[in-house]
């Protein structure tokens, strides 16, 4: 063994024997944090800094091409300048002599190129203005064409070459401030110089274009003195921010020999101001001009050249100093790292032993924990299946842990044994509270369905005995709420965990299904059922599944505008029988729909489930004790599409259906309109009222009947089904063709809510439709099969002279003053006229509008030809008033989504 590692097992034996606060009071887990966290800030600024002065110099570096851009500007503006004034005119010549453009051109191709260049030299790191200004460089095409025309003057090529300078200066943003004084000092360094260069070199273009004597002579010399002024000024600015040698350089470009011809010029110009400007019509003194500016052309030339010799040696210099800083930078910014990550290494390394030290008796701690840990999941996970019954195998036993040391572990596996002894007791008293409140619930089931039990019956027994029609309507609103109470309690003991043998039930058809869930919601008028095909469904599922369908059904209408239709469809599709609840309301979000989706498939605790939900818990819980697959989808335009799938083993073949449909508001034709209304009125209110309305059932007076198949005496007396027109097969039938069912036997099923069968009576009330009846909660036939009663009162049509002839004779019962006698049934509306269907949306307001002013004009017609004052005008403003006051259904009740 190395002394190394002896000397590490002596330290660890030593730290073995500190209590645990000692030890943790060792690891300083947050002085190292904060450490580190300063060193990483450090660092980052080192690393900041020294990718800023790497930028800084590539910028720098970049500015000697912007320095020979603008040298180029400058000669340029010096070429175009002699180029203008070589137009040069007779006295008496009749054409212009057309001077040579080479110099002129080269200067063009020299800028041109030079901004490519400073493109390059920028690379991706070309400051925005400065990428702005060389686009702004295009702008020279247009004086270039017009000084090679001879067009442009003097002054206006200064007003096009001047401003270019300034912003290819300006664009390399030298004046921003920066992280350092050293960076700003660079910085501040180039654009000084730069601006001299420029300075000087508008003073070389003002002193040209001033020899030329042209109009704008006195301008241009203006312009000569203010650059020279400017140029000293920036000179100045230089010098108090740069070396001594750098200043000194700068400073020659004032002290040469090319300067003096320049300064000489100036002086020249100066002496003779008042003669500056020559007239046109003076030939000589032009030519006189013209050729000192010529002589005077090879002197700026020098002069430009010297300067951006100077300007290029300075700007490499201060480019070096930028690399040197940026090197600089990054090596400071490596050893700071580099130590930053050797301590880290050492403290870490301290961190190991103390945690070696640590780590022995805690594993042993550990190893017991995790036993416990295992042993209190297979516990936890037994007293939260909610099918195992409470107490089977007494409370959950959970494992001490053993106590090793008298120190603060030892304290820990005191204080874990009391956490997991007070954990089970906790467990069981959870499971036994969770199977406490399922009996209470249960018994709150019970009771509630006994007692909408007991009303149904007193109701019923009420109802057998009444005649009033408005009574009866009242009595019919009672007992639908009590459905509708009644099925609330069936979902209370479905959740409660209370299931109920049915030892009576029958087998019922899938149709017959969905009208039974329809009597148990309300706001059922809405829902339109189409049956392409049928199917029987067996007893033990039609009663969980009538309440499936209720709370399906209950969310679509629910959550659906009240003008808009809820579509059922029934259909066949592998082996199995489909429904799918249709409606265009507020819908989900894709998240929510999902949510719901795996809420449908998922076992879950009612208690753990969201309230707002319990409808889709009750149709979960059933889908999964039938296995019967339950999806939830987003319908196109909006609202909610219920897909239940229900497996062959509960459904068995029936007679096919060939685009059956059902629904209150199914279209029918138009009733008679009595003759004392004239036709063009009829066809205004038929139009601007729907029929479904009040004021359309105001003046349509023709009684209809439900939509709803009902069963009626067959040849033989027995009950009969309507005739349907057949279809494609679902599934092959027993013992059924092509051709519809003639009829079928249905056994009486006498029991609670029985009514009396007989003859459909004319003279009978009818109710509202709005009110389905139903009569059980049992699977029996004739509860399912019974349609749903419209429980609205019917006008009865009042005789017109035109409809006095029938084909048949009014029965005994029909006739005036007969006893009328009530019969199951004989309230049912079987037809509703096409106005009365439910729209998916609202009439146009304009074809509405159009109606009403189109009767309007009519009762005025009527009123003109008539000499008796007609009140119809008022008639039409009452059912308007009407129908918006009927407009707005009343909310849902019951177990909702």
């Amino acid at each position: 063994m190395s002394s190394l590692d002896t000397l590490a097992d002596r330290l660890g034996r030593r730290l073995t024997r500190l209590p645990l606060r000692r030890k943790l009071n060792v690891l300083i887990a947050v002085p190292l944090a904060l450490i580190c966290l300063l060193i990483s800030v450090y660092a980052y600024g080192e690393v900041a800094q020294a990718t800023s002065a790497w930028r800084q110099a590539h910028q720098l570096r970049a500015g000697l091409q912007v320095a020979e851009l603008v040298n180029d500007v400058q000669r340029e503006q010096g070429q175009a300048l002699l180029y203008f004034e070589s137009y040069f005119d007779e006295p008496y010549a009749k054409t212009r002599v057309h001077p040579d453009e080479t110099a002129y051109l080269a200067a063009q191709s020299d800028t041109d190129a030079q901004v490519e260049r400073v493109r390059q030299s920028f690379g991706r790191f070309i400051p925005d203005a400065e990428s702005a200004a060389l686009d702004n460089m295009s702008v020279l095409q247009t004086p270039r064409a017009a000084v090679a025309d001879g067009k442009l003057p003097p002054s206006e090529i200064d007003s096009a070459y001047g401003p270019l300078s300034e912003a290819l200066i300006d664009g390399l943003g030298l004046s921003a401030p920066q992280q350092t004084a050293e960076a700003s000092g660079l910085e501040q360094q180039l654009d000084a110089l730069l601006r001299t260069e420029v300075a000087h070199a508008s003073f070389e273009t003002a002193v040209l274009s001033a020899e030329t004597g042209d109009a704008n002579a006195m301008l241009e010399f203006d312009d000569a003195v203010g650059s020279l002024q400017l140029y000293q000024f920036e000179l100045q600015r230089y010098t108090a921010i740069a070396p001594a040698a750098d200043s000194s350089r700068l400073a020659e470009i004032g002290f040469n020999q090319y300067q003096v011809e320049l300064t000489d010029a100036l002086q020249g110009l100066a002496l003779s101001t008042n003669e500056l400007i020559i007239p046109t019509n003076d030939v000589k003194r032009r030519q006189i001009a013209h050729q000192s500016a010529l002589d005077l052309q090879p002197a700026v030339d020098s002069e430009s050249t010297v300067r951006l010799a100077i300007a290029q040696q300075l700007i490499t210099g201060i480019a070096d100093q930028s690399n040197a800083a940026s090197v600089q930078s990054w090596w400071r910014a490596g050893l700071l790292l580099g130590a930053a990550v050797v301590l880290l290494l050492l403290w870490v390394g301290v961190l190991a032993l103390i945690r070696r030290s640590i780590l022995r008796p805690l594993r042993r701690v550990t190893q017991a924990a995790r036993r416990v840990s295992e042993l209190s999941a297979a516990e936890l996970a037994r007293v939260a299946d909610e099918d195992t019954p409470v107490g089977i195998d007494g409370p959950p036993r959970l494992e001490d842990l053993p106590i090793l040391a008298d120190d603060e572990i030892g304290e820990l596996a005191k204080a874990f044994n009391q956490v997991q002894r007070t954990a089970g007791d906790l467990l069981e008293r959870q499971a036994m509270s969770r199977h406490n409140t399922a009996e209470m619930f249960g018994n709150i089931g019970r009771r509630v369905a006994n007692l909408t039990g007991r009303q149904l019956a007193l109701i019923d027994s009420v109802e057998r005995g009444e005649t009033d029609p408005e009574l009866l309507d009242q009595l019919y609103r009672i007992d639908h709420i009590a459905v509708r109470l009644q099925r609330n309690a069936d979902s209370l003991m479905l959740l409660a965990g209370i299931r109920d043998t049915e030892l009576d039930g029958r087998p019922a058809e899938l149709t017959h299904v969905v009208r039974a869930a329809l009597g148990q919601i309300e706001g059922f008028e809405r829902v339109r059922l189409t049956a392409d095909v049928d199917a029987t469904v067996a007893p033990d599922v039609v009663n969980d599944l009538v309440l499936m369908l209720a709370e399906l059904l209950e969310n679509a209408v629910s959550f659906s505008p009240a003008h808009s239709e809820v579509q059922v469809s029934v259909r066949e599709h592998a082996g199995q029988a489909v429904l799918e609840i249709v409606d265009h309301g507020l819908g989900m979000s894709s998240e929510r729909l999902a949510e719901e989706n795996a809420r449908l498939v998922r076992r879950e605790r009612l208690d753990l489930a969201p309230t707002r939900v319990l409808g889709l818990f009750v149709v979960g819980a059933l889908a999964r004790r039938w296995g019967i697959q339950v999806t939830l989808a987003r319908t196109p335009g909006g609202g909610v599409t219920s897909r239940v799938a229900i497996p062959a083993d509960w459904v068995s073949p029936s007679l096919p259906r060939s685009g059956r449909s059902w629904s209150p508001s199914a279209p029918q034709p138009v009733p008679a309109v009595p003759a004392a209304v004239p036709a063009a009125v009829t066809a205004a209110v038929a139009a601007a009222f729907p029929a479904a309305t009040p004021a359309a059932r105001a003046v349509s007076a023709t009684p209809v009947r439900a939509a709803l198949p009902t069963r009626s005496p067959g040849a033989t007396g027995g009950p009969r089904e309507p005739e349907f027109e057949t279809g494609a097969d679902f599934f092959t039938p027993r013992g059924a063709g092509s051709g519809s069912r003639s009829g079928f036997d249905e056994p009486a099923h006498q029991g609670r809510g029985e009514r009396e069968t007989g003859a459909q009576e004319t003279g009978a009330p009818t109710a509202d439709s709005r009110l389905p009846r139903r009569r059980r909660t049992g699977p029996d036939e004739d509860a399912l099969s019974r349609p749903v009663v419209d429980t609205r009162p019917t006008p009865t049509p009042k005789p017109t002279p035109t409809a006095a002839a029938t084909d048949t004779q009014a029965s005994p019962d029909e006739r005036p003053g007969a006893l009328k006698r009530r019969v199951r049934g004989a309230t049912l509306r079987e037809n509703l006229v096409g106005a009365e269907r439910i729209a998916v949306r609202p009439p146009d307001p304009d074809e509405v509008r159009s109606s009403l002013e189109e009767f309007e004009d009519a009762v005025s017609r009527a009123e003109r030809d008539s000499a008796t004052p007609t009140t119809l005008a008022s008639a039409v403003a009452s059912l308007r008033e009407r129908q918006r006051s009927t407009s707005n259904p009343k909310e849902t009740e019951g177990v909702g989504q």
